[in-house]
């Protein structure tokens, strides 16, 4: 494959775009066309799609319900703001509220999960008169300025200023935990022991906790089902809001449930969401009980946030979502590929664990025979899965779990290819 094409346009970049804007790989490819679950970069190599856009895609690309109504929406209007009525978005609103299973629904519209954790930081802070907020290690809620402090990942933090004062808890991550080697009740009650002893000391008028039902940048920790249930109860005691960042495991992701937050046994106050709802187009928001969305004091607009164009898709989205049955779908394909990667793990000593629920899998890589964390292993692997034309992300605290979250569109044929090309590269390594 000649380099030319791609070397030019990183060369490009780097004169015009910020060092600190991430790439990946070692030389890092310009994509400009996908079909289905598939894409092409600007020299026509295909790539079989297992990151999405980093979970954005979710029902697949250039899927021709979803262009077909952008293009309609297009030819029509593009942008009002919302200071005019919008019909695409209120529609999409009523749909969404439902969903929530938030009762009496509001919801306002943004562009991005930041913005949308952003203004669900806003609407606590404001109901609950406090800007002391709770968040749960190995989190990731954003990018801005108000929800780094509420990140607890080092690599995605760039500033140490925060509007809040910000407590960490222990959530769901066990394979370094001192609690890890506890069974998921004793679990549960060690880390809720934890909670109330931060609760304790921080005083009761804490504004919100936030949480991932599956923590995503972190690296697909997922906590034993009940676990965020327990700490509602807890939380609820003093009146602290629970917002459920559901960016990356809403639309039936999970696949057992819709939501993250239902294999929980509770319904959160506010929820979070951005990504896959809009398949590529800006779009994030958060849904609020009535009382708490409209706490907010003084004027408030959202230009870009719900506009016509974005929620014309969403809307197109959402339907093909729930006409395709994609929440089944991502139990049924999420588990074959759950159930190959623990295959290839039993054969690989630096796979140190594999996680994660329907179509969100992590596996976690170490120095073999220690727990030391090895990024440059995740990288070998996200590279060589390039090279045998197979698209993966990376995450975790340290750099070292492979992220492997599909648009929900996947088949049973296509995950079976990816799981033979990474088996090839795990095979290759070893």
């Amino acid at each position: 494959m000649s380099p030319s094409l791609h070397a030019d346009l990183l060369a490009r970049h780097r004169k015009v775009i910020p060092s600190w804007v991430a790439l990946y790989y070692e030389n890092p490819i310009s994509i400009v066309r996908g079909e289905g679950r598939h894409v092409w970069d600007a020299e026509g190599n295909r790539y079989l799609d297992l990151f999405g856009g980093i979970l954005t895609t979710m029902v697949g690309h250039a899927v021709p319900e979803v262009v077909e109504a952008i293009k309609e929406q297009a030819a029509k209007m593009l942008h009002t703001s919302t200071l005019y009525l919008i019909e695409p978005m209120i529609e999409l609103a009523e749909k969404i509220a439902e969903l929530s299973e938030i009762p009496d629904a509001r919801v306002f519209f943004a562009n991005s999960g930041s913005e949308a954790n952003d203004a669900a930081l806003l609407l606590a802070t404001s109901y609950r008169g406090s800007n002391q907020v709770l968040s749960l290690r190995g989190s990731y809620h954003g990018g801005s300025f108000s929800t780094m402090p509420i990140t607890n990942i080092a690599a995605w933090k760039s500033s140490a200023l925060s509007p809040f004062q910000v407590s960490f808890v222990h959530g769901g991550y066990r394979l370094r935990s001192p609690f890890g080697h506890l069974p998921d009740d004793e679990y549960i009650a060690a880390c809720v022991a934890d909670l109330r002893d931060v609760l304790s000391m921080v005083g009761s008028n804490v504004a919100a906790m936030i949480a991932e039902p599956i923590q995503g940048v972190g690296g697909f920790i997922s906590p034993p089902d009940g676990f965020f249930g327990a700490f509602k109860e807890v939380l609820d005691e003093s009146g602290v809001l629970f917002i459920s960042d559901e960016v990356q495991t809403g639309w039936g992701r999970t696949g057992e449930h819709f939501w993250g937050y239902q294999a929980h046994g509770f319904v959160p106050d506010m929820l979070t969401f951005a990504k896959g709802v809009g398949n590529g187009l800006a779009m994030g928001g958060v849904v609020a009980r009535a009382d708490v969305m409209n706490s907010v004091k003084g004027n408030h607009i959202s230009t870009f946030g719900g506009n016509p164009l974005a929620s014309a898709g969403a809307l197109a989205t959402l339907q093909y979502l729930l006409d395709h049955d994609l929440q089944t779908n991502a139990v049924k394909v999420g588990n074959l590929i759950l159930n190959r990667l623990h295959d290839i793990s039993n054969e690989t000593p630096m796979i140190a664990e594999v996680r994660g629920k329907g179509l969100m899998a992590g596996v976690e890589l170490v120095k073999p025979g220690t727990l030391e964390p090895d990024a440059a292993a995740a990288s070998a692997v996200l590279e060589a899965a390039r090279q045998r034309g197979l698209l993966i992300g990376k995450g975790g605290l340290s750099g070292n779990v492979l992220r492997l979250a599909p648009p929900m569109s996947l088949t049973e044929d296509e995950a079976n290819e990816a799981m033979v090309a990474l088996a090839a590269v795990f095979e290759a390594m070893r």
